[in-house]
């Protein structure tokens, strides 16, 4: 009977270690797709603040924009002046 008992364990053993090495196997599985998550969002949050960080330099200057507007009136008036001198020279012949 003891001989039973001792193939019996040495089979639980072997069934013990047939699970932990599926355990193991699966979290490298696991870690390794974790890993190529992570890179992956690594990458794309690089991305995104590399386009975060052109938006910002290309709206830098936004602000200005109402000195922008402020001046082309003042070009229209200008141009509209022009216009009133060189239809006074010309008569009305353009």
């Amino acid at each position: 009977m003891n001989f039973a008992l001792q193939a019996e364990h040495v089979t639980f053993w072997w069934i013990t270690l047939g699970m932990g090495a599926v355990v193991i196997a699966a979290v490298i599985v696991l870690l390794s797709l974790l890993t190529s998550f992570v890179k992956d969002i690594d990458e794309n949050l690089k991305d995104a603040w590399d386009t975060a960080t052109r938006l910002a330099a290309n709206t830098a200057t936004t602000w200005q924009l109402h000195h922008t507007v402020r001046r082309v009136q003042a070009l229209k008036t200008e141009v509209g002046l022009h216009n009133q001198l060189l239809d006074a020279e010309l008569g009305g012949r353009r």
